[in-house]
């Protein structure tokens, strides 16, 4: 029963690796969101969605177009409209910079298991050459994506949940055979080298994702008032579209919220 330990803190890594990237997502703990896709161009804004009406908005230098018509907007809110534009050029290269950090923060933390846990230098290495190439993909989506100015509603389930939580998945069991096996050998040499491994694993953990995590969520913090910013804006527009209703580009999400509230409260 004395080698149990050992293996309750490998599979409690399993949870704890995609934690840190998976929490900033854009939504992150703002209690907001969006049905829409955003695209910001040097011509204007673009918000287009699949199912719903309006599908198409179009916000440039205090004009706007919706699914193709231009809407008449009083000087006010041409003010409003341009604050409004400003505010998402502003913020898409902010969102593209921690998706960025986001992914680098996971998968630091995965490397970090790998080559501390894994005792055969084959194994690791082809694991960590695997590490590699997969948080090359992730970085190269939030490039093509959000770097170039593209906001994809929903798209941090897969930069960050699915994309990392599919890697835990598919490296962990050979790491948790490892280190079941040298658990249950007997072998004191294999479990004193596995223990000296299991004690340097969380400080090594320690300084690669606690402190960057920390930084990461503190910007996060810091978007949360832009976010609000944004609704605040849209909650003045004066005009309305064609059937007499607002026009709502974000919202606020009680559902998220309370689930995070619920998180924090843990």
């Amino acid at each position: 029963m004395r080698r149990l330990p050992f293996v309750i803190p490998m599979l409690a890594l399993t949870v704890a690796i995609t934690a840190p990237a998976a929490s900033h997502a854009h939504n992150l703990q703002c209690s907001y969101s969006s049905d829409y896709d955003v695209q910001v161009k040097a011509e204007g804004i673009v918000f287009t969605r699949d199912s719903g009406q309006p599908g198409v908005v179009f916000i440039h230098d205090g004009s706007l177009r919706v699914d193709g018509r231009d809407v008449h907007v009083s000087n006010a809110d041409a003010v409003r409209l341009r604050e409004y534009e400003h505010h998402v050029r502003d913020l898409v290269p902010q969102v593209a910079s921690m998706a960025r950090d986001g992914v680098n923060i996971g998968y630091a933390a995965i490397t970090t298991v790998v080559a501390t846990l894994s005792d055969n230098g084959d194994e690791r290495t082809r694991l960590l050459h695997e590490l590699r190439d997969r948080q090359t993909d992730a970085l190269n989506h939030i490039d093509h994506t959000l770097g170039r100015g593209e906001w994809q509603a929903g798209d941090e389930d897969d930069l960050f949940d699915k994309n990392l939580e599919d890697t835990v998945a598919d490296l962990v069991g050979s790491i948790t055979g490892d280190v079941v096996k040298d658990a249950l050998s007997g072998d004191s040499n294999k479990l004193a080298s596995l223990q000296a491994r299991t004690d340097a694993l969380n400080a090594m953990l320690d300084k690669a994702i606690d402190a960057p995590a920390d930084k990461l969520g503190q910007r996060a913090d810091a978007l949360c008032p832009q976010l609000g910013e944004l609704q605040r804006l849209q909650d003045q527009w004066a005009f309305r579209l064609e059937g007499g209703e607002r026009l709502q580009l974000i919202s606020t999400d009680t559902e998220r919220s309370n689930k995070a509230s619920q998180y924090a409260q843990r």
